[in-house]
This record gives structure tokens, C-alpha cells and sequence, in this order.
């Protein structure tokens, strides 16, 4: 039987499964073949081993024929973001500094897929270590929406938004730090879900901001969602924040509706800057959920205002610590010491012409030198950015007016929230100011980069669950997507309420052209 991945979620797919009418190899080839026909032009992946796919798939064909029991994904392919160790296999942060880097074991949810019989599909491009918005960091290619290829599909998850979008995928594992899988669900037209700090393990993502970073899912509906953070979430003792809390049976409750809901619209997102017709989108997903029997109130978080400017200082200090570790020696990319001996004689008749005394002591002392240009080549432009403002907020003199005091601006952001969910169940609001902007539009321009992160950086601040889903689309065709926000360790909520959204909407069942196949 030959398929076509477009015209399957993931819980289809599995129904298929389990009824014999198609198998695991047979769902592996299609996914490949739908890489291999759009891939080269949307660019959501950095690698792809196809005979490894394939040999996956075929093992647990093996295992379901010799009536073995099989994981909760019992064959589906999963794509998995390349910020997550995967054991032997390419692991490069989208950075020249991890270029040839193979880790010698797998992540917790890699380990996790695997028991579970995931097929891993291949590794997704993202902005470099994971620091920006729009994918275009990468150090290797760009990615490009499924829905408009001049335009971004939003980062730094932006490949495994992108595959699932363009029916490559029908899941995929991303990291969110400030909405890195929320924003670019929000401008592909797919549902994401950042869980709550602590619920899914960190052992083995390559840490960008360790208070911030979580890792969680995306698929195409709140229900395929559910079933891949039931395979995703739970305590792991490698992970020191990782929470001891059971992890419910989410793909049986997500179709439950929520009854007597109470949703909260933030007064605070609804001002200058967001775009008119993401506005109206928004305000009529909140008037299906009415519908629905939703009692709609407006609320304030009056901190909110602070979150990206308090987001980059805390995010870049930790980047600062956590990537100090790159400097050349233990792994990762090393400058080509022949060449830099070659250029130290031009550079020290330099420094001594300039009187630069202490650059040229620098230069005198091979290991710093050796740091300085192996960092200098190995990270692009935006990582260099994030390090210095990190280096620099974490300096002597300056540690308590910005750290320090964001620190303290941090929980009151958090307090907000917390005051807000005394009122209401949820949290309902834009996920982006605009649909997604055209690729070089923003590049050149980081406070307006920065700033298109104004509604997703304070689930990160104050470690609540967040979820993307789609909720209409612009003039121009582009998705628009619903942010909704939940307490700590409410994502069973939150996907109840998604779920029950695209029950009685179609949004999130939107082709893009690029992946209508000639035979749909």
C-alpha cells in the first residue's frame, strides 16, 4: 500500500498500523520520498540516513510480525531537532563548532523514542545553538515556510515545524527557550507545546539557557501532540530539574472537553505592534471557544511588559556560561594551528605599530590565541552577539543593575501569572505580533528580531506549559496561530482545550501547496 504522508496524522497512521492495512516500512519510504521531493527546496533538514531509516523501520516490522509487543509509536518516523545528542550520529547545533561532533550516547528522549519504536527520521536544521527566531542562524542552509518559501518559518525550531508542515514529518521534537517551538508552530500552521519546566528531561540537549530551555513536541493536531509528549515527558534522575510527578495518559484525555472553562485575555498583548489581522484571528478563535461554553475575562500581567528585555539578559548570561566550553580543546571545531602561525609575525608587527601592549601580550600566549580564533571561527554572528551581552551583563560593576535585577523582575513576572491563574484556567493570546516576515527582512536587525518574541518568552520566565495551534490565515495566506497558556504541570489542560478547538475547526488540516501531491 502505497502512502502518502500529507493524508495521515499520526494517530491515523497508527490506526493503519494496528488494523495491518500498511507497515512501518512502508510509511518510512513514503516520508522519504516526501524528504526527498520537497527538502530540497523548504531545507528542514541537516541529515537524513536513509538506510538507517529504513533498517529501523524494518525491525519493528520484524517485531510486529513475530506478534512482540510493540512501544506507544510502534513505527511512526519522528524527526528530532539537531540540538539533541543522538549516539554515533551527527549532533552539530547548526554550528561550524560542532560541525563533525558524533556524541557517544543518545539523549533521554532519543533514548525514550527508541523504546517507545519510533523510527528517527533524520536531524532538523535550527538558528545556531539555538539562538534565534527565524532559522536563518544556521551555519549550514536557511530553511523556508512550506506555505511561502520567501518567507521564514520561525526559529529556532524552524526545521521541525517545517517538516511537519510540508508532510514529511508527522512528528517532530523541538526545543523552546523564549518560543522556539510555539513560534514557529504559530507561522507553519502547526500545533507545538513547550511543557512546563522540569516535565520533559534535559539530559542530553545541548544547553543554550538552562533555566529556560525545554524540549517538547510538534505535530500537526493537538491530538498527535498528546501522544508524543506521552512518550517524551517524565522524571529522569540524569537531569537534576527534572520533576517527579506521574505523567498522565494524555492521548486518552485530550478528547475529553473541558467544561465551564475560564479563559483569560491578556489586556497587555493586544496593544501597538500587533498586526490587524493576527488580531481578528485570535479574538474569533476566542469566540469558538465561547461557543463552546468558554467564559471569556480579561486580565492583566502588568510585568509583561519587561519579559523580552529581562529574556535577554538572563538567556544570554547563561549562554555565556554554557558555551565557554567550546574553546578548541576537549571537542568540537579547533582553527587550523599552521595558519595561525603563519599570520602571527603580520599581527605582531601590527600590534606593536599601535602601541597595543596587551593585545600583543595576547598574542604572545599560544593558548589564548588558540581560543580566541577557534571561538571567533566557530560561532556566527548571532551566538558571538548573545555571548557578549551575556559576558558583559555578568561583568564586575554590572552583575547587579541587569542580572541580577532581572532576576528579581523574573519573579514578579512569575507572580503575575500565578495571580492570573487564581482567575482563570487558561491564558489565550497571539503567538507572533505578525505572520511570518520575508527571509532576510530581519536579519540585520535584532532588536525588531528580539521583539517578535514579546507573547512567548514569559511561559519560559515563569516555567508554565505553552502550546501553539493553528487559528486562521492572513490576507496573504499565511498561518496564524493561538497561544494558550496553562499553570505548571497543566498540559493535560491544555491539550483538552486544543483538541477540543480543532474539533470544531479546520485550521489545523490546512495543505500547504508545496505538499499537495498530484494524486490528493
Amino acid at each position: 500500500m502505497e502512502l502518502d504522508p500529507a493524508d495521515l496524522t499520526a494517530t491515523e497512521l497508527l490506526e493503519c498500523l494496528d488494523r495491518g492495512e500498511t507497515t512501518s516500512l512502508e510509511i518510512a519510504e513514503a516520508a522519504l520520498r516526501a524528504i526527498e521531493a520537497r527538502d530540497t527546496t523548504v531545507g528542514a533538514f541537516l541529515t537524513v540516513d536513509r538506510e538507517a531509516v529504513l533498517t529501523q523501520a524494518a525491525a519493528i516490522d520484524a517485531k510486529r510480525k513475530r506478534g512482540e509487543v510493540l512501544g506507544r509509536l510502534r513505527g511512526l518516523p519522528v524527526a528530532i531537532k539537531d540540538v539533541l545528542c543522538t549516539e554515533g550520529e551527527p549532533t552539530t547545533c547548526a554550528s561550524r563548532m560542532l560541525k563533525d561532533f558524533r556524541p557517544p550516547f543518545d539523549a533521554t528522549v532519543v533514548s525514550r523514542l527508541k523504546a517507545a519504536d519510533a523510527v528517527i527520521l533524520g536531524k532538523t536544521n535550527m538558528d545556531e545553538f539555538a539562538m534565534g527566531g527565524s532559522t536563518e542562524n544556521s551555519a549550514f542552509r536557511i530553511t523556508r515556510n512550506p506555505w511561502d518559501t520567501s518567507r521564514v518559518p520561525g526559529g529556532s525550531s524552524g526545521g521541525s515545524a517545517a517538516c511537519v508542515a510540508a508532510r514529511m514529518a508527522p512528528l517532530s521534537v523541538g526545543s523552546d527557550t523564549g518560543g522556539s517551538i510555539r513560534q514557529p508552530a504559530g507561522l507553519c500552521g502547526v500545533t507545538g507545546l513547550k511543557p512546563t519546566y522540569g516535565r520533559v528531561s534535559r539530559y542530553g540537549l545541548v544547553a543554550f539557557a538552562s533555566s529556560l530551555d525545554q524540549i517538547g513536541p510538534l505535530a500537526r493536531s493537538a491530538e498527535d501532540v498528546a501522544l508524543l509528549l506521552e512518550v517524551l515527558a517524565g522524571h529522569d534522575p540524569r537531569d537534576s530539574t527534572s520533576i517527579n510527578l506521574p505523567v498522565p495518559r494524555y492521548s486518552e484525555s485530550v478528547r475529553r472537553p473541558l467544561d465551564a472553562l475560564r479563559i483569560g485575555l491578556v489586556r497587555e498583548h493586544f496593544g501597538p505592534g500587533l498586526d490587524g489581522e493576527v488580531e481578528a484571528a485570535v479574538r474569533e478563535a476566542v469566540r469558538v471557544y465561547q461557543s463552546l461554553g468558554a467564559v471569556i475575562r480579561e486580565i492583566s500581567l502588568p510585568h509583561s511588559r519587561y519579559a523580552v528585555a529581562v529574556y535577554y539578559i538572563i538567556a544570554p548570561c547563561e549562554a555565556s556560561s554554557n558555551l565557554a566550553r567550546y574553546d578548541g580543546v576537549h571537542f568540537g571545531y579547533r582553527t587550523d594551528e599552521r595558519a595561525m602561525a603563519a599570520e602571527l609575525e603580520s599581527e605582531r608587527r601590527r600590534f606593536v605599530a599601535a602601541g597595543e601592549a596587551d593585545a600583543l601580550a595576547e598574542l604572545d600566549n599560544p593558548l589564548v590565541r588558540m581560543y580566541r580564533r577557534t571561538r571567533s571561527e566557530g560561532f556566527g554572528p548571532e551566538v558571538k552577539r548573545r555571548i557578549m551581552l551575556g559576558t558583559y551583563a555578568l561583568s564586575a560593576g554590572y552583575y547587579d543593575a541587569y542580572y541580577l535585577k532581572a532576576l528579581k523582575v523574573r519573579r514578579l513576572i512569575r507572580q503575575d501569572y500565578d495571580d492570573a491563574f487564581r482567575e482563570v484556567d487558561l491564558i489565550a493570546g497571539p503567538v507572533a505580533p505578525t505572520p511570518a516576515f520575508k527571509i532576510g527582512e530581519r536579519i540585520h536587525d535584532p532588536l525588531a528580531m528580539y521583539l517578535f518574541d514579546l507573547y512567548t518568552v514569559g511561559a519560559n520566565l515563569a516555567g508554565i506549559a505553552g502550546i501553539s495551534i493553528p487559528c486562521g490565515f492572513s490576507s496573504a495566506g499565511l498561518p496564524i496561530g493561538l497561544q494558550l497558556q496553562a499553570p505548571p504541570f497543566e498540559e493535560e489542560r491544555l491539550l483538552r482545550a486544543a483538541h477540543m478547538f480543532q474539533q470544531a475547526t479546520d485550521w489545523h488540516r490546512a495543505k500547504p501547496p508545496l505538499a499537495v501531491s498530484r494524486s490528493s
